[in-house]
């Protein structure tokens, strides 16, 4: 059995996921033998689990099953703590790891938010970004069509199954996706409905996959908020679309600003809120319509490897002075060094990649383990 094979074999049970997995890994040397080790290899639908069927059923739907044992698999997903253990691709795989913004939002939008969430992709896809969505009726599925309009590339996750697409309505649209050189995932086995825990799996993997989540438009109680804290956990940068302060599906959003998130109004603001992240590559200057302000291409920043005497700037030796291998808040923070929160967020992304911090669950900050 080989690695893939193994993973494969472990997410059609319904009893362990990747933390349990590296568990396992760590003690057997290896994902085959964790495996072959493993006493529940019960499928989730009660029977034994055939890993070689699914792999039959792939190359029937022309989908792609990726692992963390294959190359291909996306870097930012793998390093991320609850990672899938196989994503199902349909579409071109690379489009996974290309430099993304999530833009999310109520499946209920209003005539507003589905222009500022077509007019966010769009912009953001002829600049080089890839879009992702969860492929959700209303924002999602207008950022989506935004991001094709301008010729760019998007990424569906979806809350399903590739073989029990949901919501049917969005078929076309991710058949879409697929031709003009992007791609539709699902971490789940052939055959998964959709239901009530699928969806929250789905919001981590689009903010896992993702530089930074804008949230257009949200009510109160919603799946974007749940996306948003998700990023938040993971370290992401969260921004947020400001609407109608008396307008309750824009409710959701403007709490987020309030607590923090970035308010952004365009293309630009995203670009500049996530600068810290990206290494951009400059472009020839050429006559640009008016319409569309056009922000330089990004490019993914190389596997952060420190150099060994990096100096730190004022600001960034105000914040390392107040940390610990405990962790603080991001709030305090702010109240310490008197930095705005903003500030404060991209010093922190900074430090992070050049590992002289590490982020926490709660959207805390800390040294080193060992420091």
């Amino acid at each position: 059995m080989t690695d893939r094979e193994a993973y494969v074999a472990f997410n059609l049970t319904d009893n362990i996921g990747s933390v349990g997995v590296d568990a396992l890994v760590e003690r057997f040397g290896g994902v085959a033998a964790a495996w072959e080790s493993y006493p529940k290899k019960i499928s989730r639908q009660g029977g034994e689990v055939d890993w070689a069927q699914e792999f039959a059923k792939a190359r029937r739907y022309g989908v792609e099953i990726l692992t963390p044992a294959d190359a291909e698999y996306p870097e930012m997903l793998k390093r991320t703590r609850g990672h899938p253990l196989v994503l199902y691709v349909k579409g071109d795989v690379k489009a996974l790891s290309k430099p993304s913004v999530a833009i999310v939002g109520t499946r209920r939008a209003t005539a507003y938010g589905l222009d500022q969430a077509n007019r966010f992709a769009h912009d953001l896809a002829q600049s080089g970004w890839c879009i992702v969505s969860g492929l959700a009726l209303g924002v999602d599925a207008e950022a989506s069509r935004g991001a094709l309009a301008a010729g760019g590339i998007t990424v569906g996750v979806l809350g399903s199954a590739l073989d029990r697409f949901y919501p049917e309505e969005n078929r076309e649209l991710a058949r879409e996706i697929v031709k003009k050189g992007g791609a539709v995932v699902s971490e789940f086995p052939f055959g998964r409905d959709p239901d009530q825990q699928t969806f929250p799996q789905r919001n981590h993997v689009v903010a896992a996959l993702s530089s930074g989540v804008v949230a257009v438009e949200a009510p109160l109680k919603s799946g974007t908020l749940i996306t948003a804290g998700i990023a938040l956990d993971m370290g992401r940068i969260v921004m947020a679309v400001p609407g109608r302060v008396d307008a309750p599906r824009s409710a959701g959003c403007l709490n987020l600003i309030r607590d923090g998130a970035t308010l952004v109004r365009c293309a630009a603001d995203v670009s500049e809120a996530l600068g810290q992240l990206i290494q951009v590559a400059p472009r020839p200057k050429a006559r640009e319509s008016h319409a569309v302000r056009r922000i330089p291409v990004p490019i993914p920043a190389a596997p952060v490897k420190s150099a060994p005497a990096q100096s730190l700037s004022l600001e960034e030796s105000m914040i390392m002075r107040e940390l610990d291998a405990e962790g603080i808040s991001l709030d305090k923070l702010v109240e310490l060094t008197g930095l705005p929160p903003q500030k404060i967020r991209s010093l922190t992304m900074t430090l992070r990649l050049k590992e002289k911090v590490r982020f926490l669950p709660g959207n805390r900050v800390a040294l080193p383990r060992g420091t």
